[in-house]
């Protein structure tokens, strides 16, 4: 039987099959870039990994160009016979990852982001205007927790729903478990929230269980950072007592860019939940659209990775290494928010050397430490937040040790000594003053010098998902 001749490609369709180098060599160059940046950068941001060669082939696969709403096996688009599967696997070793039985839990795989998760399970277990009580964000909690200011309403979660943040104790920086309780008492809250984007300690899920109970509320745990450790045993898990549990996939889980939400179909007592119905309508139709099918299939091409004996020996060594990161800091006179850490980040007080995180930040870019500015439980200003959060797992992924990251700690100590220089040169602690006084006097060399040893340093160890040898573009920045 021959074989029928290929057509010719319209003229309009041309750009269909060629290369993003030839399509688009500025976006090419601008990608090339980012890719030497962060191979030749100490990536510190606790929120950031680097994920894997196989995640990223699934996320930029043909899967992106297929419609499909709704849940296996009820799509309101045909031609889902594959989708169908990819999600369906997703889903599978989402619960595997977890050690779940999927008689007891149930999972979402569809949300876009771990904030667009969270939106969604609240949507699914309250009513608008239900009262919910979460981590304060100056004590370390996230936005998407029910954040608001004295004047104002910050995020969606405050927007729709009455929101009574709980803190940390002001003077060790640990949960103060005993005043959440006290205000739930008068608040009498619909859902806790327990989870932070700026906490180094582990949680006391049965004492948040005991405040849920006692006022017949959900507990909703957010893992979104320590859901890779959770996974290895490195944490303690929600799972025992939480009614439902959100993730994002990017953080310790190394995974791409999206959000996870677990659910009870069964209730601790061994009655049946009508989570998944709810937590199902709220992300789709309610929430969401149609699901990123690439995403998902890169989501599971990670979650495989997770449920492997090397990723555990992986989330072991970030604990190791933010530890090690956070006593090579206290030996050198520094100030750790709890006194250290029990997981992948540390948070780091500047206050008492007189220098905030914005700073530190603005000089760490300089010479090729990425970091953030982060709110120091106190702190009177969030446009000047008195520290910087620093986390472990990306230079973990590029097989950073101990030894490492107290060389790491090195570097940290001879920016804030450049940071301090410059403080000092202005005559003013005003951030634009600073700004402007980085490129004057004896600093700039300092930032000169810091820079070459740091960038030197960072390209000895290996680089995930990509060749750095085969980078085209190679510019300083």
């Amino acid at each position: 039987m021959s074989t029928p001749s290929a057509k010719p490609v319209d003229s309009w369709n041309a750009c269909l099959n060629t290369s993003l180098e030839q399509e688009d060599p500025e976006m090419f160059r601008l990608v090339e870039l980012e890719k030497y940046r962060q191979y030749s950068c100490l990536e510190l941001i606790a929120s950031e990994n680097f994920t894997s060669q196989a995640v990223m082939e699934a996320n930029g696969s043909p899967l992106t160009n297929k419609y499909s709403e709704g849940l296996p096996g009820a799509r309101y688009y045909g031609g889902n016979e594959y989708i169908d599967q990819v999600e369906n696997l997703c889903r599978t070793r989402a619960l595997a990852a977890f050690e779940l039985d999927p008689a007891v839990w149930g999972v979402n795989v569809q949300p876009y982001s771990g904030s667009t998760a969270n939106f969604s399970a609240l949507t699914a277990m309250l009513a608008p205007h239900d009262r919910i009580m979460g981590l304060d964000l100056p004590s370390g909690g996230h936005l998407t927790h029910g954040y608001q200011t004295a004047k104002k309403k910050i995020s969606s979660s405050a927007i729709y729903f009455e929101s009574l943040p709980y803190q940390v104790d002001m003077k060790t920086g640990v949960i103060d478990y005993d005043r959440l309780e006290q205000n739930a008492a008068l608040f009498r809250p619909k859902l806790v929230i327990c989870g932070a984007s700026a906490y180094a300690r582990d949680w006391d899920y049965e004492r948040l269980r005991k405040v849920a109970d006692q006022h017949g509320a959900f507990l909703m745990a957010d893992i979104a950072h320590i859901s890779g450790l959770i996974a290895a045993h490195e944490q303690k898990s929600p799972f025992e007592l939480a009614d439902v549990v959100t993730t994002t996939t990017h953080k310790t889980l190394r995974g791409p860019r999206a959000g996870l939400i677990f659910f009870r179909k069964v209730n601790r007592d061994g009655t049946p939940t009508d989570l998944e119905s709810r937590v199902n309508m709220a992300v789709f139709p309610s929430n969401q659209g149609g699901p990123h099918n690439n995403t998902i299939a890169a989501v599971a091409v990670a979650l495989k990775q997770v449920a492997t004996p090397a990723f555990r020996q992986y989330a072991q060594q970030v604990r190791k290494n933010a530890a090690a990161l956070a006593n090579a800091l206290t030996a050198k006179g520094y100030k750790m928010v709890t006194g250290g850490t029990d997981n992948h980040l540390v948070l780091w007080d500047l206050r008492p050397v007189k220098l905030t995180g914005s700073k530190l930040e603005k000089i760490c870019d300089l010479v090729n430490i990425t970091l953030n500015k982060n709110a120091v439980h106190g702190d009177t200003s969030a446009l000047s937040p008195g520290g910087v959060r620093v986390g472990a797992p990306a230079l973990t992924s590029r097989s950073f040790k101990e030894a490492d990251f107290v060389q790491v700690a090195e570097f940290l100590h001879r920016a804030v000594l450049i940071a301090l220089k410059i403080q000092d040169a202005a005559g003013s602690k005003m951030m634009k003053v600073f700004s402007d006084a980085v490129d004057k006097g004896a600093a700039a060399e300092d930032i000169k010098i810091l820079k070459k040893e740091i960038e030197a340093f960072a390209r000895s160890f290996p680089m995930p998902g990509f060749n750095p040898a085969t980078i085209k573009y190679k510019e300083e920045h």
